[in-house]
């Protein structure tokens, strides 16, 4: 069914709905697990214009998502990561295209009307754009 599945990670407390999710999801598929947060600070949106090092925010992400994985390979599931850098929704579609994955997770807050205009625009960029299907669930 699912052989590489993306999973977008805020670095939040909203991560563990889609993280426990997926962790079944794998086990009962045997799918690969390619874990991503897109970094999108000014340094992170500059890397490659200015040839910046990365931010000590850029690290911490970077060590949060080793500390992820290294969670799920205990479980003894198969898991790549990548720190993308800008904007969250373009860097998401750009990794699920040339990540060749077949599913993208990802975890929603359920904003509505106003909140959904400004919060909500990475999920709904991400579902209509990519050509693959899109799991999305309401953290909790």
């Amino acid at each position: 069914m699912y052989r590489r599945i993306l999973v977008a990670l805020e670095h939040s407390a909203a991560d563990a709905t889609i993280l426990a999710h997926v962790r079944d999801l794998a086990h009962l598929t045997g799918a690969e697990l390619l874990l991503v947060h897109v970094a999108d600070g000014w340094a992170a949106r500059n890397f490659d214009r200015f040839n910046l090092r990365e931010s000590e925010e850029m690290r911490e992400d970077r060590a949060y998502l080793e500390r992820v994985r290294a969670d799920m390979m205990a479980d003894g599931l198969t898991v790549d990561i990548r720190l993308a850098k800008g904007d969250p929704a373009d860097e998401l579609i750009r990794v699920a295209q040339e990540g060749h994955v077949d599913l993208v997770a990802m975890s929603t807050h359920g904003h509505r009307f106003i909140q959904d205009v400004l919060f909500g625009t990475t999920v709904n960029k991400v579902r209509h754009l990519v050509k693959i299907p899109v799991l999305l669930l309401r953290a909790q």
